[in-house]
C-alpha cells in the first residue's frame, strides 16, 4: 500500500482528481495542514465523481501528525526545488509520497528534514516552474506502483 499526502492543497478540483487516483490505485489519501477549501466543496466532490466511497481519506493538522500516524512509512517529498529524479528512487510498500500546495510547494523546513528522500519530476523543457498537482501525483504514484507491482 502507498500513501499520498497533500500539504495544504488549495484547489478543490486538483484534490478531487488526486482522490480519484487514490481510488483507482488503492493508495490512502492524507490531507495535511490548512485546506484552501471545505471538504464538502462541490468542485472537490465533482472532480472525485462518485469514487469518494472508495477513497480512504485521513486528515492531519501537521506534518508531525502525519508522521506519527505512519510510523513505519518513509516520507518522500516531491518538489521542483530538489535534484534527485523520482525515477531513480526504489519505492517500498508503505511509502508516503508528499506533495506541496499548488502556489507554494512544500515548506523549506520539510525539504530540509527529508533531504535524503526528496525527489523531483524533471522538466527538461524549462518552460514552467511546476506541473499540475494531480499530474505530478499521477506520475510518481504510477512509477511507484509499476515498481511494486512488477508491471
Amino acid at each position: 500500500m502507498l500513501h499520498v499526502a497533500l500539504w495544504e492543497p488549495e484547489i478543490p478540483p486538483n484534490t478531487g482528481n488526486v482522490a480519484r487516483l487514490c481510488a483507482a490505485t488503492g493508495a490512502v489519501l492524507h490531507l495535511v495542514g490548512r485546506l484552501g477549501f471545505n471538504l464538502d466543496d462541490r468542485h472537490l466532490r465533482r472532480a472525485g465523481l462518485d469514487y469518494w466511497p472508495a477513497v480512504e481519506l485521513r486528515r492531519h493538522i501537521s506534518i508531525d501528525d502525519l508522521v506519527r500516524a505512519l510510523p513505519a512509512a518513509r516520507v518522500l517529498p516531491v518538489s521542483s526545488k530538489v535534484q534527485r529524479p523520482y525515477a531513480s528512487e526504489r519505492y517500498r510498500d508503505g511509502d508516503c509520497l508528499l506533495f506541496g500546495s499548488e502556489s507554494k510547494g512544500l515548506p523549506p523546513s520539510v525539504l530540509e528534514r527529508y533531504t535524503a528522500t526528496s525527489i523531483t519530476i524533471p522538466m527538461p523543457g524549462g518552460g514552467v516552474r511546476s506541473l499540475n498537482l494531480a499530474t505530478a501525483v499521477a506520475i510518481v504514484l504510477y512509477e511507484a506502483l509499476r515498481q511494486l507491482q512488477d508491471w
